[in-house]
């Protein structure tokens, strides 16, 4: 239960910081690709995953994917141009 609660968070905050990309950011292609990547951490979408192929996506695949993305966000995102604060 705990780990469904952290993956709608962080599929939120994803899609807001994806919509804050394409709006304020400089890069929408980089906005569009975080929205995609936040549609990973919702749970029927990774259980629609586990349906169509049979496995479901690791846990170990989602937490290198948040780091991935929290790293690119502050380098690059509408976090490292100062948008959101």
């Amino acid at each position: 239960m705990f780990s469904k609660l952290i993956s709608w968070f962080f599929g939120g905050l994803l899609l807001i910081v994806g919509i804050l990309n394409i709006v304020f950011g400089n890069d929408a292609d980089f906005g569009v690709f975080l929205m995609l990547l936040a549609l990973l951490y919702f749970p029927p979408v990774t259980n629609y995953i586990k349906k169509q192929f049979g496995f479901p996506l690791p846990a170990w695949i989602k937490i290198v994917l948040a780091i991935f993305s929290i790293w690119a966000n502050l380098a690059v995102g509408a976090i490292a141009e100062g948008f959101l604060f």
